[in-house]
């Protein structure tokens, strides 16, 4: 039975620090109410499940544990995640899964602006939609978006790998349309197994770098 923890009673500095110690393996906690910071850094093989929505930089800096919002998140959720599992049952705001440099961020629904902002080896399945420079930076990881993508995916890319269902409104400096390979088609099948998810993998497009803006050249100023 999983150990509760209700946060309109108990404060969240109280929850973490139970997390970062903790005396059982499966958690709930009730009555978020948007709180921010729930379920930080935690180090452990735990299974947490939030029953509502939450604020900003929830499951930050994750390793190995499971954690589930059942409901909407604020800026930053999974922020600088290094492994585990971080899913958001309803929407999330700007910045989801910022430099995070492992795991796997799912969110059902719609991400806001910049989805996987300077991402370093995450992969990020969203079920709809991603706002204006999505994986803005991209080092490493894979996003990948079921419904639609805003302006300037993919701007100023590294490696990332991004794979998008729907429309594009426009790409970013240096993010190209690339082949869609039998590779490509089996690692963004399997991610979407991973996510829970019935897509079909042939329904998507694969963005990646052109390598033109690697390193600073002048001829290139305007690209920037």
């Amino acid at each position: 039975m999983a150990t509760l923890i209700d946060l309109a009673k108990t404060p969240v500095r109280e929850l973490n620090q139970a997390l970062h110690t903790p005396d059982a393996t499966s958690w709930r906690v009730l009555n978020p109410r948007g709180a921010h910071a729930v379920a930080c850094g935690i180090r452990d093989d735990l299974t947490i499940d939030i029953d509502g929505h939450v604020g900003y930089y929830c499951a930050g800096m994750n390793q190995r544990a499971t954690v589930t919002v059942h409901g909407n998140a604020g800026t930053g959720v999974a922020e600088n995640m290094m492994s585990g599992v971080v899913r958001v049952r309803g929407n999330a705001s700007q910045s989801a899964g910022a430099t995070a440099h492992g795991g796997l961020l799912v969110i059902d629904g719609d991400a806001a602006a910049r989805c996987g902002i300077s991402m370093k080896g995450v992969d990020i399945v969203v079920g709809g939609d991603v706002g204006h420079m999505s994986a803005f930076m991209g080092q490493a990881g894979r996003l990948v978006v079921c419904g639609n993508a805003g302006d300037a995916l993919g701007d100023s890319l590294y490696e990332a790998r991004l794979y998008v269902r729907g429309a594009v409104t426009s790409l970013g400096a240096d993010c190209v349309e690339k082949e869609m390979r039998a590779e490509h088609l089996a690692e963004l099948a399997e991610l979407l197994t991973a996510a829970g998810r019935d897509e079909n993998a042939g329904d998507f497009r694969r963005y990646g770098s052109a390598r033109e803006l690697y390193h600073f050249r002048g001829d290139n100023s305007t690209a920037y």
